[in-house]
């Protein structure tokens, strides 16, 4: 099978991540039927080399689209559109639950059961399983603590569950508190890319482990990618994990060139001097509060960015379907 021509442009002063222009364009031309379902993709270092970018910038467009369901990579074979790649179509998915509820419907009736009867079973297996996410425990593990807690507070709103934040070292050292909260959970959730590593570290609890997507923020992205070339960037933060964190998210956003420094200092004389020796300040949601304060005591105060992650849409309603389906306790 020879691989397809794909016909992607570029603009690299939009201040849109590239390796998000690349996903869009994909996409699009997938929804068109430019690029057909089973196609063979190029390889991330033919379609990077033909685009003039880091291979980095296509591996990550190539990551969310398999993470998405659109591509999928078979070793030794190379990456093909999938046939899940008409994810965009959300009628799709109402035509089928449809589906599902009429064969439900047709089969109560068929077994004697009224309509009304049938709502009625309906609506109490929902009650049911409403009340069992009520009581679930779940515990969200990351990297670092600022995430941690950034996300569970958003998966318990999200998912009306209660969600525990834990670090990877909390489990690493797995101290008593630690040994408390996961035997009171009944699952773990982390991100993709530390699904492996927990439930290595959880080998003996029998607790699932779920993984679930986090990106950055797309206007964070934006609002850094439009300030010149030749602007100094500070970013304050809590943890190093964080630190390589925003680094790898700016990398991967071609925004690999900017000049930034980096602290994680609470030292007050420390954290001015640094804050007004550059033009603007990105800051962790950890930091903002106390960075806010030196910064506002400046002579000249410097614009403050919040660097945000997101979970992906998508992948929290994977997650709230597993999750469901597994209640049945």
């Amino acid at each position: 099978m020879e691989e397809i021509k794909i016909n992607i442009v570029l603009d690299k002063k939009n201040g849109i991540p590239l390796y998000l222009q690349v996903k869009k364009q994909i996409m699009d031309q997938i929804q068109k039927g430019d690029i057909k379902i089973g196609s063979k993709m190029p390889t991330e270092r033919e379609l990077a080399s033909n685009l003039n970018v880091s291979r980095n910038t296509v591996s990550s467009a190539y990551k969310e689209l398999e993470q998405q369901g659109i591509i999928k990579s078979y070793q030794g074979k190379g990456t093909f559109v999938e046939e899940e790649a008409r994810i965009w179509k959300h009628n799709d998915l109402k035509d089928k639950l449809s589906k599902f509820i009429d064969l439900a419907l047709e089969e109560a009736i068929e077994a004697g059961i009224e309509t009304e009867e049938f709502l009625e079973l309906v609506h109490e297996r929902v009650d049911k399983k409403r009340i069992l996410m009520d009581k679930l425990v779940a515990v969200y593990a990351e990297c670092n603590i600022e995430q941690a807690k950034m996300f569970s507070k958003e998966l318990s709103k999200r998912c009306n569950m209660n969600v525990i934040p834990l670090t990877i070292a909390d489990f690493k050292e797995m101290k008593p508190k630690t040994l408390e909260i996961l035997n009171s959970s009944q699952v773990i959730i982390t991100t993709f890319n530390h699904v492996n590593e927990i439930t290595e570290l959880t080998k003996g609890f029998e607790k699932e482990v779920l993984g679930v997507a986090i990106n950055p923020d797309l206007g964070t992205i934006v609002k850094i990618a439009r300030y010149p070339s030749t602007t100094k960037f500070g970013f304050v933060c809590i943890s190093v994990e964080f630190m390589y964190k925003i680094k790898g998210a700016l990398k991967n956003s071609g925004l690999d060139e900017i000049d930034v420094e980096y602290s994680n200092s609470y030292d007050e004389k420390e954290l001015k001097k640094f804050i007004a020796s550059k033009d603007v300040i990105v800051v962790s949601p950890g930091r903002h509060k106390d960075v806010d304060i030196v910064n506002k005591n400046l002579d000249e105060q410097k614009e403050l960015i919040e660097f945000l992650y997101t979970l992906d849409d998508g992948s929290v309603k994977a997650l709230k379907s597993k999750m469901i389906e597994a209640l049945t306790w």
